[in-house]
């Protein structure tokens, strides 16, 4: 109910069956027909009773069978996708999502799926390293790193606003990946690792949803790129591509990292990306991964990390005083990103978090802990 909407009227009828203190009718429902209507939300983690509602509602009056499973799904992604010709390429970060996806696509055509990483210079520390050794050592997949860091930095030189940073990110993908296809094609189809909340933030799902983000790998692909989509895992959330990741014997590594956002840092520095503070972020960042390992509660939380702006705050080093940036500290529980809470770590764990992120980065004279969940905030500060 976070949107301020309300039905003042309802039509002739139906019958208020539920309300809150700040809408009439929550809930209205059919005087003699089936027909449910709701105000609020019941598939997000912080709607009470909402995934019993949803199951009351799909199994009891629409009458469907619960045949949903990730081994159905795969069966039938895979047979599905073995009936497309031509080759396909695949955009692979090393995370989770394009990885199944890529894993997915491979089982059902083999060899003519190829994957591509593009380093973009917007990677967490060592990542580029780290995803190469990943795919070498654990998959037979078709595999090549593309070293595309000097392009995004030039293309996101003196932009500051988030939107246009996501565009001008997603649109250097998409010409990495153009030329890559014309230098060792043909390729018939370009494959990503998408979900179903990057489809709904983008506003380009079946309903009628604002865009709340736009993700590098959704939407509309100009048409001078003459490759068609291959988006396996557009209908998932990241649980259930985590199930299918454990079903194809992913690695127990790449299951557990965390999300990072397809145009990366780009989107955890406010303003124009420059590379003090991309350096920042990444050190900052790493920081807090590597403590949260320490504590032991890695695993415990959905994401966690570290975002630098343009402010600055003033600090006393030795006996002088100096201005600094300000790191910004995120760590949020969710289980599908459509909705987080910001995670309660203990003292001792914020303490060693900043205290190692002001003494490791000379930069930096403050470190703030972001305490808003999602709704309002996003996970990502862009």
């Amino acid at each position: 109910m976070s949107h301020g909407d309300e039905a003042e009227q309802i039509p002739p009828g139906f019958q208020i069956i539920g309300h809150t203190s700040n809408a009439r009718a929550a809930a209205i429902a059919g005087t003699d027909r089936p027909v449910y209507g709701i105000q609020f939300h019941p598939e997000v983690v912080h709607t009470q009773k909402g995934t019993e509602i949803l199951k009351n509602f799909v199994l009891k009056i629409c009458g469907a069978r619960q045949d949903w499973t990730m081994e159905a799904f795969v069966d039938r992604a895979v047979g599905e996708i073995s009936g497309i010709q031509g080759r396909v390429l695949c955009g692979v970060s090393g995370g989770i999502d394009s990885t199944v996806a890529a894993l997915l696509i491979h089982r059902a055509i083999g060899d003519r799926l190829h994957g591509v990483f593009i380093d973009n210079g917007l990677l967490r520390q060592d990542e580029g390293d780290e995803i190469e050794a990943i795919f070498r050592d654990n998959f037979h997949v078709n595999f090549t790193a593309v070293s595309a860091a000097e392009r995004f930095l030039e293309g996101l030189r003196g932009v500051a606003d988030p939107e246009a940073k996501r565009k001008a990110v997603g649109e250097e993908f998409v010409r990495v990946f153009s030329e890559f296809a014309e230098r060792n094609g043909p390729f018939s189809w370009l494959a990503q690792g998408t979900l179903y909340p990057d489809v709904i933030e983008s506003g380009v799902s079946k309903g009628p949803a604002a865009v709340i983000k736009s993700h590098h790998n959704v939407g509309g692909l100009p048409d001078w790129l003459d490759l068609k989509v291959l988006e396996p895992l557009r209908d998932l959330y990241k649980d259930e591509v985590r199930e299918i990741a454990r079903i194809l014997g992913v690695p127990d590594r790449i299951v557990r990292r965390h999300p990072f956002p397809g145009p990366g840092l780009a989107v955890r520095i406010i303003g124009e990306v420059t590379p003090a503070k991309l350096r920042v972020a990444r050190t900052a960042s790493r920081i807090v991964e590597d403590v949260l390992l320490e504590a032991g509660v890695y695993d415990d939380v959905w994401q966690a990390y570290a975002a630098v702006g343009d402010d600055r705050a003033v600090g006393v080093v030795g006996d002088e005083r100096r201005y600094g940036s300000i790191v910004m500290v995120r760590v949020v529980n969710s289980v599908d990103a459509m909705t987080a809470d910001w995670t309660r770590l203990s003292h001792e764990t914020l303490e060693r978090i900043s205290n190692r992120i002001t003494n490791e980065i000379e930069d930096v004279t403050w470190v703030t802990y972001t305490i808003s969940s999602k709704p309002p905030a996003t996970i990502e500060p862009q």
